[in-house]
């Protein structure tokens, strides 16, 4: 009888069955080492940490040993707002989903809502043809109730998620306006342009845009109000970044490259490891004479157009000393919707100076005149502007 060369089924199958055990145990070990989180730690990074150890070890403990119940989520917002918060940087900072929500509607150019601007609690510009133009709202009113709840104490933002989160897309609103209660019910619409910029021809050379934020389409709106004002006559400009507080880096960046020439240096970030140099890379530019007006809460985003348009370009500025924001964040999305502003870098402006506390000085120095008028109202004399029409006629 012949001896069998090779193995039988069973054998087959036996070693089939190890070889998988066996390669299911080493791409685990693999996959264990090379996983990299989007931060670059590996899980065995992770596993080996024993501050991290503890840590889950508590809230281990807490899920199953504490004598009430315990909301996991909110818990854990709690934790990853201390970790931040233990940081002591002004811009580094936690948003729960709410909160992430309307920062990101604000920025992207389209929202839903009313057609209101908030700060704090008082309506500070009405977008035209929408809901709150339409029912005779007003910049001023000061907000006291939404849909019945009171709002004395809330900022714009949480107002804002009031409105938006509103039954059967209708609201109630309820201002005062010069000491008077007045009650508005309006219609919220789903896709109102949020406008980035207010323009005009000022006289037949000078003409004046107002950047109110740094948004998404930012550089679009800039463009196109740059060739309509070039249409009109216009040979010299004045920039209003006043009260513009910033948004988009990427923004600041597309919004220099329409004036600056390709090479010229737009801002440096310098991180932990490096400094990385950004330059213009288009090829449109131009070359007339520029005026920004600048004050206090001038900031981040509008600080860097404005430092770039003054190192690599030659404007002028004229107002008061802007905020001095030279951090930028990095952003950090949850599983819960919720969100991590965190301090990744600071920006330097072409000549090489960080702002940070300190911020763009004025070339020339004005400050608004506010008088009050016979009947006790507040009349607000634009000194700065007039000064910059003054400053870009001699240029």
């Amino acid at each position: 009888m012949k001896n069998s060369k090779g193995f039988n089924l069973v054998s087959v199958i036996i070693i089939i069955c190890i070889s998988s055990i066996v390669s299911g145990i080493t791409t685990g070990i693999i996959a264990t080492n090379s996983y990299k989180s989007s931060t670059g730690l590996s899980y065995n990074d992770i596993l080996n940490d024993q501050e991290l150890n503890d840590f889950l070890e508590v809230y281990s403990s807490i899920l199953s040993n504490y004598y009430e119940d315990v909301n996991k989520e909110e818990m854990l917002d709690t934790a990853v707002d201390a970790m931040l918060n233990y940081l002591g940087d002004t811009y580094t900072s936690y948003l729960n989903s709410d909160e992430r929500e309307a920062l990101e509607e604000r920025l992207k150019g389209t929202y839903e809502g009313i057609g209101i601007r908030i700060i704090n609690t008082t309506i500070d510009s009405i977008v035209a043809d929408s809901p709150a133009e339409e029912a005779g709202l007003q910049a001023g009113d000061v907000i006291v109730s939404v849909n019945g709840n009171d709002v004395t104490d809330k900022s714009g933002d949480e107002i804002s998620i009031l409105i938006k989160n509103s039954d059967n897309n209708t609201v109630n609103l309820v201002i005062n306006r010069n000491g008077t209660e007045l009650s508005f019910d309006l219609k919220i619409a789903s896709d109102l342009i949020s406008p980035a910029i207010n323009y005009k021809m000022i006289d037949n050379t000078i003409g004046y845009l107002q950047i109110e934020l740094f948004s998404k389409t930012l550089s679009i709106q800039v463009e196109k109000a740059i060739s309509d004002l070039k249409n009109q006559g216009m040979a010299k400009l004045i920039i209003d970044l006043r009260d513009n507080t910033g948004g988009y880096l990427e923004s600041a960046e597309a919004t220099a490259n329409i004036f600056l020439e390709k090479g010229k240096l737009i801002y440096s970030l310098e991180d932990k490891e490096k400094t990385t140099d950004y330059y213009d890379e288009s090829e449109e530019s131009t070359n007339f004479p520029i005026v920004i007006l600048l004050n206090s809460t001038s900031a981040s985003a509008s600080e860097i157009l404005a430092a770039a348009l003054k190192d690599s370009y030659g404007a002028v500025f004229v107002g008061e000393k802007s905020y001095g924001k030279g951090k930028v964040q990095q952003t950090y999305q949850l599983s819960d919707g919720s969100m991590a502003k965190l301090t990744s870098a600071k920006w330097l402006r072409p000549n090489g100076q960080c702002i940070d506390g300190i911020g763009l000085i004025p070339d020339y120095e004005s400050s608004l005149i506010i008088n009050t008028n016979e009947t006790g109202e507040a009349e607000i004399i634009d000194n700065q502007l007039n000064k910059a029409i003054e400053v870009i006629g001699t240029m």
